[in-house]
């Protein structure tokens, strides 16, 4: 006949004992500015990037907006190309080859992609930018926030929520310049836009606000930061 187990005392709990919380309340992350050799090429990436986003749809090309994906005349114009529906196919195996050269990229070379290139990245380092111009670097931003609000404060921080959201209404500008002549669009501002013109750019903007100002304001950042501090 097998013994017994032998029984495991239970655990003695002190009459003192605290209760501890399983999750800790967020702290804000005050990321430091990095500067280096990989810095100043992320930089390079991003003035890149956002000159040919922003500048393309007011190139002029044969007469006309060089890229313009005109879906009222049914008609995709890039650069010499023009594109008619019956051309879709033409249009679909440039998405597809782009599309395939993105995951190819990222599989190969995913760090580049988002370090570099990737519009959150992008977006948050400009917002950050921003910040720091505004409000100071690590140190000026840590003071400001202990500091009770007052007058300036408030107007630091108005500052530069103002200017994050002008940056983000000109990126859902210029987004919707793509689809619609950006001459015409800007000049139908604010009065005569369309219901769906107006739609995306507060849509394209929101999106941008959120993701920019969003990571630069949250712990999110630290993902960019973690990657140029490692370097």
């Amino acid at each position: 006949m097998s013994s017994p187990a032998p029984r495991v005392p239970a655990p003695s709990v002190e009459p003192n004992a605290v209760e501890m919380d399983l999750y800790e309340v967020r702290k804000t992350i005050y990321p430091r500015a990095v500067h280096g050799v990989f810095a100043t090429w992320r930089w390079a990436v991003i003035i890149f990037t956002q000159v040919v986003f922003y500048g393309l749809p007011w190139l002029v090309w044969n007469g006309r907006q060089a890229v313009l994906f005109d879906l009222g005349a049914r008609r995709f114009y890039i650069f010499d190309l023009v594109l008619w529906p019956q051309d879709f196919i033409f249009l679909t195996g440039i998405l597809i080859i782009s599309a395939l050269s993105l995951f190819l990229f990222t599989a190969v070379a995913g760090r580049l992609w988002c370090g570099y290139a990737c519009p959150q990245t992008v977006y948050t380092e400009l917002f950050m930018w921003i910040e720091r111009r505004i409000e100071g670097d690590r140190g000026k931003r840590m003071k400001l926030d202990q500091q009770p609000w007052s007058a300036r404060k408030i107007g630091l921080k108005a500052a530069k929520h103002g200017v994050w959201i002008a940056v983000a209404l000109w990126t859902g500008i210029t987004f919707v310049g793509y689809f619609t002549p950006i001459k015409e669009l800007v000049a139908a501002i604010p009065s005569r836009l369309s219901g769906w013109e107006t739609f995306w750019v507060l849509f394209y903007g929101f999106a941008t606000y959120g993701n920019g100002g969003g990571c630069a304001s949250r712990c999110a950042s630290t993902c960019v930061r973690t990657r140029g501090s490692s370097r």
